[in-house]
């Protein structure tokens, strides 16, 4: 390998291990926020539960779509496919809408407009296309997902619910998924130029008011 060509990889590993690092910083910081389930009220375990629902349901498939659309790399490709594969197969949002209905967690018309702003603003940075910002925001989402998981299903333990699966698939396989898109988004940073950091992190910061809107209601308009 040429001095140059080493050059060029430290900087992309250096640049990955930048983005990652703030990654794991905003999902620590995230979940750092979360209220203790013991102190919530039904209606407010009720409330989590459902504006994630109203929220996953029917974008997920959407936001990882987006993704595959924008990147060039056949390895981000490859990874990301591998992810809606499992999605579709599996049926996941069918598996989120059971995890609610037997939480007594529906998502009701308020509980919508509590996320809607938010929501609306993350599905417009998806369809920037914009591969790396993009990758970067996915990789919060599902770390986050991954350890987010046990705090979801105690709140519909409390409420009552027996129904795990959602909980029990997305503690495991989201593990593998952030990984792989960490490794996508190693492949597409090779063909970007650098960003500066507000453009390199806007979807991650709009994903993570997007969060702070469903655990904690702060219904921002």
């Amino acid at each position: 390998m040429t001095s140059e060509a080493v050059v060029v990889v430290k900087s992309n590993e250096s640049r990955i291990a930048s983005v990652q690092a703030y990654v794991d910083q905003a999902i620590d910081e995230l979940l750092a926020s979360l209220r203790n389930p013991a102190l919530l009220s039904a209606e407010e375990r009720r409330g989590i539960i459902a504006r994630y629902t109203a929220v996953l349901e029917g974008n997920f498939i959407y936001w990882m779509t987006g993704a595959y659309i924008s990147v060039r790399s056949d390895e981000a490709r490859t990874k990301i496919m591998d992810n809606l594969r499992e999605e579709v197969r599996d049926c996941h949002p069918e598996m989120m809408r059971r995890f609610a209905i037997a939480a007594h967690a529906l998502p009701t018309d308020a509980d919508a407009e509590a996320v809607y702003r938010n929501l609306m603003n993350v599905r417009l940075f998806i369809g920037r296309l914009s591969p790396v910002p993009i990758l970067a925001t996915m990789a919060l989402f599902e770390g986050f997902i991954q350890r987010f998981m046990p705090y979801l299903a105690e709140l519909a333990q409390r409420q009552g619910s027996a129904e795990m699966e959602y909980t029990d698939v997305h503690g495991v396989c989201d593990i593998t998924h952030t990984q792989e898109l960490f490794r996508a988004l190693e492949a597409e940073m090779v063909l970007a130029p650098p960003l500066p950091e507000e453009e390199m992190f806007e979807g991650v910061e709009l994903l993570r008011t997007l969060i702070q809107s469903i655990v904690v209601n702060t219904n921002v308009q």
